[in-house]
Parts: C-alpha cells; structure tokens; sequence
C-alpha cells in the first residue's frame, strides 16, 4: 500500500498544508510530493509514476486546476488505481468533476476526519455507506465539518520537514471558518467557526519560532474573530526572533482598539503583518455581496495603524463586484489609495464554484471566464473595456507603488492628483515608451518615471526627490542615468570639505561617491562597507 498526494504550489516558497496535514492524522504511512505550477507535465508523470504508488489524490485550487485536470487523464492511461480530488476547487461542484474526469473519488470540505476510510475503501474494500463528505459515481454524502478541532494532530512536528521551514513561508490555523458570509467567498459556505485550542496553536508557533521560520501566515479567514487573539499576539512578541513576520488576515471594523495599542506599545516595527480586505467602499455593493462593513471605524483603524508605523498593512479591493461601475470603482481606489498603505492589492472578482455571486450570475449579466480562476469579463455595469482600463492600473500600481521601488514617492506624486488616473496615465506613458513592465534594469525604471513627472508638469525639485531616493536605495555606488558632477576640481574641493569634518579619505572619496546638485545644493553620496551616507556641503570651496 503507497498512497501518494500530489501538492501543487503556485510558488516554491509555499507550502501546502493539507496534504500535510493528511499525512499527520492518517495512521497508514502516507507519502507526499510537492511541485509548483512552472513544472512541466511530463516532469510531473514521470516522477509520480517512478514512485508506484497504489492510490494517488490531488489538493485542488483555482491555481492548480487546469494543470490537474491534464495530469488526471495522462496518468489514467498509464495507472490502472484509484485517483481522488480534494480541496476547495472541487468540493462545491463535486458531481460536474466526477462525471467530466476519470477519477475515482472526491473529498469534499475538510478531510482530516475521513481520509482513513477512504483508504480503508480502495485498499481493504470497505464500504463508504456511512462516510461523509464525498462524493463518487454512485455516492453523494454531504459535508460534515469538524467540530472538535483539537482532535487533530499538528502539520508541522508531526510531519518532518524542518529543512523547508527557514526557506518558505509556514502555514497556521488558529481557527477556520469566517463569521461573514461574503457571496464572493467560499469562506461564507462554511457552517461555523471553530477554534484550535490555545495551548495547541501556541506549541505550533513555538516549533516553528524554533526550527527559524521567516514568515509565518495565518490562515483564519478573520484572525481578530478568535477571542484567544491577544494571547497568540503576546506569544509572538515574547519568543519571536529578529527579522521573522507574522501575517494575519483581519476586518478592521471590528477588532478591538486595546489590540492595535498594544501592539503599538510592545511589539518591534514590522513584526506584524495585517491583510485588511475593504473590497468596496459603496453601500449598496456591500449590501449586495452580503458584507457589512463599517467604513468610518474601518478607515479610522487603517489610518492608527499607518500613523504609529509598527504594523505593515496590505490592503485589498476587488473589481467588479455588483453595481460598482467605472467611476464609483475609481470613488473605491482613490478614498483607500490615499489613505497611505503601503501595498494596496487591486484584485477581480472570480466566479468560484459553490459562491452565491456565482449563482447570481445571470441576474447581474456576468460574463466570465468558463476556466479557473473564473475571473470576469463584463457585468450589467462594467465593460470589457472598463475592466481593461482597471487591469492597467493594477499593473502600474503594482510595479511603481507596491513593489516599494519609489519608497512612498510615488504615493506623494499620486495623492495629489486623481490617484486612478494617474497610474492610469503611467501605462498610457509606458506603453507609449513600449516599456517592457516585466523586464527592466532599475535605473530604467527611475528614468521612465522621472521623464513621465517631467510630461506631467511636476517641478524640479520633485525630479530631484526621484534622484535622492534612487541614489539613497543602494548600498554600492549605482548606475546613474542622469548628468552627475565630474569637474575633478570642484569634487575635489567638496572632498576637502569632507575630509576635514569627518576625516573621510580623500582617495575613498573619488572612488566610492558620486557628486551632484539637487535642489540647488551639493550632495555627496558616499558608498562604502555595504553603506551609504549622505552629505551635504553648505559652502562649498571655490
């Protein structure tokens, strides 16, 4: 008996918690083999086949679907055993995927609690009469959720894995379920929220701390709904070690102002991670997916957390979310946009499986894409043309203000304006440039931009900010794509200057510094020992 199970990660760097936590709370001796969605095909057969395993099942998601599908049919024609899906992608549609593909059983929900007998099933013929949550060609059970979640045995010390923990981020749950019933959410088709004992999360998060764990997620859809919050955040603080993350997803509305303060007051800058959903600002959109949300607690939330600089903040928005037309979408991204966070992730609906938007579909005249993710094309108030316009937006916000190129320069320049249209007027710029957004030196990028503030009307000094910062980001002495200072006899009397007031090497000082004038004034950039420091000359020798 080899029953073998198949994760297959949009990235390295994740970690698939499910097949992990199978393999945990199984007690048949339970292999798994990780990929990433870059693999090819035949590379994937031809390692699972090379293994020989008896039974073979699939974690599902939107990511990895199409590649499943694809890999199901192949292996059917080489493997005469049993082939099983689970996961959220197949779970709320489980009979379209038994009857299109040649597998065998699907696990639907959580899958913890019957996996055995799934095994008990292909290996030792036992019947399924009594096993919920799946779903085969002549069974259709319904969904039982665990109630009792301290039955379940840990991911992480109980599987060995220690070598990937310091290298990928590491999974957690202190809860599961969501107490909110988003029609845009699988989370929402959840019967309730339950809770991992707090004595178990806390010798998860202490293995981890243990074993050098960089960042570690939260998996609870609404982290703040556990009461048991502050504990967990006061674990964090008391053990955690430099340069480690911990990232929550938490409705600002509704956590407790105490929280935020003393997180403020004990934890070191950037410990802390918060992912904040807003999604929309309009009411009647809200009301319409089922979402309450309270927008002046909610901002007033954001607008703390920004202000004390301790917690880093991502915030979400989705477009085409019913009834939130082009300019009322831009009404959305420029309230939260200026609120100053420093990622702001511009996502799209996707049709999922199972939601109740899904099912909504023709009432709102969604038009979307029949394979995952599902994402939409046009609704009753969004053109295609429209979400191509937003989609542009989405690509020059990410690589201008997300990716932390500019610092918040490029917050400063936007907020002043209409923040939607002035990335939108970045991609017109880039794309008028025939600028590869994918492919660029940085130097490239700075210079692209600094030419598109010149186009806009910005002054002088804001070019010279861009010029700073870009020279103030390196720790080497960079490629500067503007005139810098090369009169040896000037430069040699700023360095005398220098040399004086600080005893900096004149020699150290030719090699390792670049010279030029911003804002009216002489700046000198000195890189050494991995460092740069800048100076400034008042009164330059003649």
């Amino acid at each position: 008996m080899k029953p073998l199970l198949i994760a297959i990660n949009a990235k390295y760097i994740h970690t698939n918690n499910a097949v992990r936590l199978l393999k945990a709370n199984s007690r048949f001796k339970i292999d798994y083999i990780e990929f990433t969605t870059k693999d090819t095909l035949d590379d994937i057969v031809n390692t699972i086949l090379d293994y020989q395993p008896t039974l073979i099942g699939f974690s599902t998601y939107i990511w990895n679907i199409e590649i499943i599908k694809k890999l199901v049919i192949t292996l059917k024609k080489h493997l005469s055993i049993p082939i099983i899906l689970g996961g959220p992608e197949v779970s709320y549609d489980a009979e379209t995927f038994i009857n299109e593909l040649p597998i065998d059983l699907i696990a639907k929900g959580e899958s913890e609690h019957i996996f055995d007998d799934i095994i008990d099933h292909f290996h030792n013929q036992k019947p399924l009469t009594n096993t919920p949550n799946i779903t085969t060609k002549n069974l259709n059970h319904p969904i039982e959720e665990i109630d009792d979640l301290s039955r379940l045995k840990s991911p992480h010390f109980e599987v060995s894995d220690i070598e990937h923990i310091p290298n990928r981020i590491n999974y957690l749950e202190s809860s599961r379920g969501c107490p909110y019933n988003c029609s845009y959410c699988l989370s929402s088709l959840e019967k309730k929220v339950r809770f991992f004992p707090l004595k178990t999360v806390q010798e998860n998060l202490l293995y981890l701390i243990k074993h050098n764990a960089k960042t570690i997620k939260f998996l609870d859809r609404t982290f703040n709904a556990n009461r048991q919050m502050l504990d967990l955040i006061d674990t964090i603080i008391l053990h955690h070690k430099p340069g480690q993350s911990y990232q929550f997803e938490i409705t600002a509305d509704r956590i407790d102002e105490a929280i935020i303060n003393h997180i403020h007051s004990h934890a070191p800058k950037q410990l802390f991670r918060f992912e904040i959903g807003i999604q929309s600002t309009h009411p009647l959109t809200n009301k319409l997916v089922d979402r309450t949300q309270d927008n002046t607690r909610l901002f007033n939330t954001i607008k703390t957390i920004i202000k004390h600089d301790i917690i880093d903040l991502h915030l979400d928005l989705i477009a085409g979310l019913p009834k939130e037309d082009l300019p009322r979408f831009k009404e959305t991204f420029n309230t939260v946009f200026k609120l100053g966070a420093k990622e702001l992730q511009l996502g799209f609906l996707k049709m999922l499986r199972g939601t109740k938007i899904r099912a909504q579909a023709d009432y709102f005249n969604y038009q979307f894409n029949p394979t995952a993710p599902y994402e939409i094309i046009s609704n009753d108030c969004l053109s295609k043309d429209d979400l191509q316009r937003i989609h542009h937006v989405e690509a020059t916000l990410n690589l201008f203000h997300n990716k932390g190129h500019f610092g918040f320069l490029v917050f400063e320049h936007a907020k002043e304006k209409n923040p939607f249209d002035f990335f939108e007027s970045i991609y017109q710029f880039t794309n008028q440039k025939k600028f590869n957004l994918h492919r660029y030196q940085l130097d490239e990028l700075y210079q692209l931009y600094e030419a598109f503030l010149l186009k806009e009307g910005f002054t002088q000094q804001a070019l010279d900010e861009v010029r700073k910062h870009y020279l103030m980001r390196s720790n080497i002495k960079p490629k500067v794509y503007f005139l810098i200072l090369t009169d040896k006899t000037i430069k040699h009397s700023w360095f005398e200057v220098l040399h004086k007031e600080h005893a900096l090497p004149l020699n150290d000082l030719f090699k390792y510094s670049i010279c030029v004038i911003l804002n009216q004034k002489p700046h000198i950039f000195y890189y050494q020992n991995n460092t740069v420091k800048l100076y400034t000359i008042r009164k330059p020798q003649a």
